[in-house]
């Protein structure tokens, strides 16, 4: 199934504080811009999406100096503590301008990704929804107490969750409030479907999808973004 016109959420109010940088890292210099310009340069390219809505956090003093911030498509909101709590925010803003249908979830940190891999998503899920993700190819250890070893993971049906990840609008505002207020705790946008009782669809994505989150990944991104535009 192809969603004719879909809607985008970037939740970008965090810090990165493991980049080791008094900047946030979605304001780091990737590839002659910035990488929140790099992401949004992927989203916009991709004439489904209609509206992206880039939540920051209330003090930030960086966003509206980008020329991106004031692109007809980009509509900005303040979001929250946390990432759950940002989606929402942006969500809120969808439904209170009568937004409908699909709405997509991408990482402000995953510059990286795949038009093609995007469009993919749009083409296979139906109404439960899905993600980017790829199968795991590495070994998983399970650490103990005392930081050994206390088992190995078998990796069959394990999966690595990427962005962006897409649901029904009101469904997803729905499921992100009510685990929220259950106290449970949300790791991206899927757990809270999966709260809900839904079973999102896993759509295989590229693994050079990569989330910016220490130093050597503003690198590693660096890399990938020159080999995909000489690849076209």
């Amino acid at each position: 199934m192809s969603f004719e016109s879909v809607s985008a959420v970037v939740p970008a109010a965090g810090v990165g504080r493991r980049m080791a940088s008094d900047i946030p890292k979605q304001y780091l210099p990737l590839a002659g811009s910035t990488v929140i310009e790099q992401t949004l340069a992927k989203l916009l390219s991709i004439p489904a999406i209609n509206v992206i809505v880039v939540a920051v956090s209330a003090d930030d003093g960086d966003w509206q100096q980008l020329p991106l911030a004031h692109h007809p498509k980009v509509k900005t909101v303040i979001g929250g503590a946390e990432r759950a709590h940002s989606v929402l925010a942006a969500l809120e803003y969808l439904k209170s301008a009568g937004g409908a249908g699909q709405v997509l979830v991408h990482d402000a940190a995953r510059p990286c990704v795949r038009v093609a891999d995007v469009q993919r998503l749009l083409d296979s899920c139906g109404d439960g929804g899905g993600i980017l993700a790829a199968p795991v190819s590495d070994t998983l250890k399970k650490s103990g107490v005392d930081g050994g070893i206390e088992n190995t993971v078998p990796r069959q049906n394990l999966w690595a969750a990427f962005t962006p990840q897409m649901f029904e609008l009101h469904a997803l505002h729905q499921a992100l409030q009510g685990a929220l207020q259950a106290g449970f705790e949300i790791t991206d946008e899927a757990s809270a479907m999966e709260w809900a009782g839904k079973t999102p669809q896993l759509v295989e994505g590229h693994r050079d999808n990569i989330k910016i989150t220490r130093p050597e990944d503003l690198l590693l991104a660096d890399l990938i973004l020159s080999q995909q535009l000489t690849k076209g």
